[in-house]
């Protein structure tokens, strides 16, 4: 067996590729660089789910970042289980063709009651008076305090949310050296997620993302130059391709104005029912899973969700099939926006009966993905100012929301979900072993079987 080290750097497409990319364009120089082939939805916990399982989300499950959980009846995003990732994971197959085989998953998602070696996720400390302490969890469990001891708290505010910066990356990428040195395991997971935030803040064509590129190239340079001084090898690779967006869809109040999304009070704000709801949207960047509690009104709210302005298409069961995504768990009718839309998750019609953690970093309460959590209200005068005061507060005890999240969807650029039209556009795979790289695009099915063969050494044909 041969050491492999796989990078996955989020955003990454062929395009960013060159001068503000020197270490990434050395490795792809050296070996190859292939189009990807993202699978349907492109999203993180989708595509990493096809990575690891080598399956459709019809098989692995994993339909979306959230979905409705109907024995619940509750929407959740980001859970952390992998046993909701159906097939065989990759550190199972190579273990299944040699005992020896082990795996370090540093940051891939579904990370949590996996059967691979070692482990490393964002895991928060919830206080009992609302706080949110930085924190991840660890397999083996002494892990953690190694790591903290080592590279300090893991930077959770700089992970997700307004403050988000190479520092999470950069912990990420120095935890994974630890991991490589004290435990040298076969096969490295690793996730620098630092490149997709200014993607989605700024858009994939702007020219402030040169200096994004630049960082997230320098730890990624860190990794290769380390796994080469031991002869590992290095796979770079995405998971989607983001787009120029400029219209958010509000799919939700339009279902809402139809009579068929409920909400009910709670204090001043309003929260979505999913109980007595007859339908409503999980809106997750490009891709709304749309749950219709009656069957017969399947038809009907097909033709409202299709005559949304930005609406690309509706797929029902059959629909579904064609893009691998006809699973249980997705809703009854699935929506794509348009390459220049993306589909925000607000329900209520008047922003001051919005919830209160519509303005706060909260990826649990909201019912879909919310982009619109990497900015500070604009209204705000002093952002520095008033998230001290906020934190300050906190320290002495009192309860108090860091509500500085703004409510304007326009604000968000760059979006993905559905699959790009150039492949430059696109995700991309790259090996520092060009014999056992195909010719042709790497479709996200065929990463499992790709890093298990640059682990074996055994050519794909």
């Amino acid at each position: 067996m041969r050491p492999t080290i796989v990078i996955l750097v989020v955003g990454l497409s062929p395009r960013h590729i060159g001068p503000d990319t020197p270490h990434i364009s050395a490795l792809a120089r050296a070996g190859a660089m292939r189009p990807l082939s993202a699978v349907t939805p492109a999203v993180t916990c989708t595509a990493q789910a096809t990575f690891m399982t080598g399956s459709l989300p019809r098989e692995h499950g994993i339909v979306a970042n959230g979905w409705l959980f109907r024995d619940q009846m509750e929407v959740w995003l980001w859970r952390q289980s992998n046993r909701l990732v159906g097939g065989e994971k990759i550190w199972e197959a190579g273990k299944r063709r040699d005992a020896a085989f082990t795996c370090a998953n540093m940051f891939w998602w579904y990370n949590m009651a996996a059967t691979h070696d070692v482990g490393v996720t964002p895991r928060p400390i919830y206080r009992a008076d609302g706080r949110k302490l930085p924190d991840c969890y660890t397999k083996p469990l002494e892990l953690r305090d190694e790591l903290t001891d080592r590279l300090g708290t893991f930077p959770l505010f700089n992970f997700w949310g307004p403050a988000t910066s190479i520092k999470s990356s950069r912990w990420i990428a120095d935890a994974a050296l630890h991991v490589r040195h004290t435990r040298v395991p076969t096969l490295t997971l690793v996730y620098l997620p630092h490149l997709d935030y200014d993607l989605q803040r700024l858009g994939p064509y702007d020219p402030r993302l040169a200096s994004s590129l630049r960082e997230v190239d320098a730890v990624a340079g860190v990794l290769i130059a380390d796994a080469e001084r031991d002869g590992a090898r290095v796979i770079v690779l995405s998971e989607y391709g983001i787009t120029p967006v400029s219209r958010p869809v509000h799919i939700n109040r339009v279902l809402r104005e139809a009579g068929l999304l409920k909400v009910r009070r709670e204090g001043d704000g309003e929260l979505l029912d999913p109980v007595q709801s007859e339908a409503f949207a999980v809106s997750d960047h490009q891709i709304a899973h749309i749950y219709v509690a009656n069957p017969r009104l399947i038809v009907e709210v097909n033709r409202i969700v299709s005559e949304i302005p930005g609406v690309d298409c509706v797929l029902d069961r059959g629909g579904q099939e064609r893009f691998g995504i006809d699973h249980p768990r997705s809703g009854e009718l699935v929506a794509l926006a348009r390459a220049d839309a993306w589909f925000t998750y607000y329900y209520w019609l008047d922003d001051v009966r919005a919830p209160d953690f519509a303005r706060l970093v909260e990826i649990h309460r909201k019912p879909g993905y919310d982009p619109v959590e990497l900015f500070i209200d604009p209204a705000i005068n002093f952002p520095k100012v008033a998230v001290g005061w906020r934190l300050a507060r906190r320290a002495l005890g009192f309860t108090t929301l860091m509500d500085v999240i703004p409510l304007d969807a326009s604000l968000v650029k760059g979006s993905h979900g559905r699959v790009t039209v150039d492949a430059d556009d696109g995700p991309v795979f790259v090996s520092s072993e060009k014999r056992l790289t195909p010719d042709g695009p790497v479709a996200a099915t065929a990463v499992k079987s790709l890093i298990l063969s640059h682990v074996f050494d055994e050519p794909q044909v």
